[in-house]
């Protein structure tokens, strides 16, 4: 793996933890305006396996890079049966992760100015 892959990784991991985040933001409101005869529509992701791809492909407007990569993150729904709390620790989860992700994508920025003042 190249620096820029490791560059590359690391911000589609943070580009899918953020698609959590966000989902999880929306199932906790959902949970707190829920009341007992009716349930909310809680939405789910389930993370894919992206294609490898070229560091240097250039992504579509639509989201999709030059070889038809898309977001790995794929959202269902289902009837919610947790409360706030339990939708609340999923969004902690997934601020974990990104930070693991965002010092991930540091250690591969360290290392590539670390490659280029070694090749000066």
């Amino acid at each position: 793996m190249t620096d820029f892959g490791l560059l590359d990784v690391a911000a589609r991991g943070m580009a899918a933890q953020r698609t959590l985040l966000d989902l999880d933001a929306r199932n906790v409101a959902a949970a707190q305006a829920a009341t007992p005869g009716h349930p909310y529509q809680r939405l789910v992701a389930h993370l894919v396996a992206a294609p490898e791809r070229d560091v240097f492909d250039v992504p579509d407007p639509d989201g999709e890079g030059a070889e038809g990569t898309s977001n790995p993150v794929v959202v269902s729904s289902e009837t919610g049966t947790g409360d706030a709390l339990t939708e609340l620790i999923a969004t902690l989860d997934a601020q974990r992760a990104y930070e693991a992700d965002a010092s991930m994508f540091d250690i591969g920025k360290r290392l590539a100015e670390r490659t280029l003042d070694i090749e000066r």
